[in-house]
Formats: C-alpha cells, structure tokens, sequence
C-alpha cells in the first residue's frame, strides 16, 4: 500500500524517505525563482527573507506531478492513500481529486482514497505518522482512511505568531483580524475552525499567550498523557524547547514531538510562530 502526503504536514524529508512515503511538495516563490518545499528550499532561507522584508508567495502541489502518480499508481495494482492539506488553505487537495477522477476514468478499478484533512502542520503531520503505523500493522486502505478521517475531526490546533500582517497579506486571516497583531507586545492566540485559521484572543507578552495555549490544550484535550502531542516552530527552536518544558511540568504526556514549520506554511505565518497540537478526543473515550 502507498501513503502519500505533502509539504504542509511539516514533518523533515527523512521522514518521507525513511518511512516509504511519497511526497508531494508544494512551491514556494522567491527571488523570482520557485522551488519545491522541503526538496530545493530550507524554511530558514524563507525566514531570513521575511526579516528582511520579502513576501514569499506560494502554490499548490504540481498537477503534472499528481496526473503521472496516480497513473503509475493505477499501473502497479497498488492500493493508496493521500492524505491533503487542508482544502480550506490549499488548492491541493481540489487538485488531487481532479486529476484522480480523470486517472480513474481509463482506470476505474483504481483503489485510491484521498483524505481533505482539515489540518495544518504538524497537526497534519501526526495524521501521517498515524497512518504509516496503522500502515505497519497491516491494515488495509479502508481501515486506515476510516481512523484517519476520525482522528483528523477531532485534531486541535493552536499557535500564536509574532505578526498577524503575515497571514492578513497571504490572505489566511482577514485584514480585520490584524489589527492588534504587534502593538504594544500583544500577541494572539489562533486556532482552526472548519480548516480556517481563526483568531480567538489576544494577550500581552509571549509568555502569557503560551500559558494561555496550555490552558486551552488542558480544556480541550483528552486523555493527554497518553498522546503524542506536537510542537511547530517558525525558526525558534528556543522558545519551543521553553514551551515543552512548561507543557511537560503541566500535562506530562506520552510524548512530544517538535519540528521547525515547513517553507510554506512558514511564509504565511512567518518566524517566531509558535504552534500546538493535540487530540480533543481519542480511542479509548
């Protein structure tokens, strides 16, 4: 069986590689030039060009790319499971299905699922590490892409970022949205709604906005100390290790996994992001 996933689930080319996992990445411009995320470009190179004022722009995965997948996938007799980004902030996964639907019409036999996860970053990413387990296992396409589907309802997200103007000008959150973004030391507290990024709260000072996400992961969460949770971060590598300290003192949970946000996402959201995942529901409720 193959598993497919893109560059917005944030986890590092190794994983692809190591774990037998194709990957689609999306692109990133800059410079005039486009690479492929994770591939041909580092997010601390799109970090470094955010500070010093570029916009980076983005698209969605290669259509090309996924035409000749799903075709050689079709020619193998493989079964397959693409998890996407989250249709709400991509045309990804629009494009998986379109060109699926077209492979599939001389190939109807073709056994393909495609999963529109809702989800971003890691909190995408530990739907993938979820499947290439379940994968391991042995399970079968429909098993998988049923526990897949229900754990990537019940994925919590929320991060704060050093300037909301990244968002606004990538059109992730509205101009409205923005406003208190950077004034006075405040600092706001996001989550996502239905696949959207949405501002919640705002609060004053870095330290207190973290301790605001701990407290909503201990509202939302369930079963937290048998979870694997998640930490993104857009190039501060010291404030994530800080915010696992304080999550560990708190909810002290099975695991915790950190990872430096991707080229795309982090031209959206921009350094200094700071983002937390976790599940509001798990198997064994």
């Amino acid at each position: 069986m193959k598993i497919f996933a893109d560059s917005a689930c944030d986890l590092p080319l190794e994983f692809f590689k190591e774990n037998d996992v194709e990957l689609f990445p999306l692109s990133v411009l800059l410079d005039g030039k486009e690479y492929e995320d994770i591939v041909e470009i580092h997010s601390n190179e799109v970090f470094d060009a955010i500070r010093q004022g570029q916009q980076p722009k983005t698209s969605q995965a290669s259509p090309d790319k996924m035409m000749q997948t799903w075709k050689s996938l079709a020619a193998s007799g493989e079964d397959g499971l693409y998890i996407a980004f989250s249709s709400e902030l991509s045309g990804t996964y629009q494009t998986a299905v379109m060109t699926s639907d077209q492979v599939r019409e001389e190939n109807p036999s073709m056994n393909l699922a495609i999963i529109n996860s809702h989800c971003a970053s890691l909190g995408y990413g530990l739907l993938v590490k979820e499947a290439v387990r379940l994968r391991d296992e042995g399970l079968g396409v429909q098993e998988i892409e049923d526990k897949v589907r229900t754990m990537a309802s019940h994925m919590e997200h929320l991060f704060t970022v050093e300037d909301l103007d990244y968002l606004a000008k990538g059109g992730r959150v509205s101009k409205a949205s923005a406003f208190f973004g950077g004034l006075l030391n405040i600092k706001p507290l996001l989550h996502v709604e239905e696949g959207k990024l949405v501002p919640i709260e705002k609060h004053r000072g870095r330290k207190k906005v973290l301790r605001r996400m701990i407290e909503m992961m201990e509202e939302r969460g369930s079963n937290l100390q048998e979870q694997t949770i998640a930490i993104s971060h857009g190039d501060d590598l010291k404030t994530a290790k800080e915010f696992e300290e304080m999550i560990q003192e708190v909810v002290k949970p099975k695991a915790i996994e950190i990872h430096q946000i991707g080229s795309v996402i982090g031209s959206h959201a921009g350094p200094g992001t700071i983002a937390l995942f976790f599940l509001n529901q798990t198997e064994n409720e």
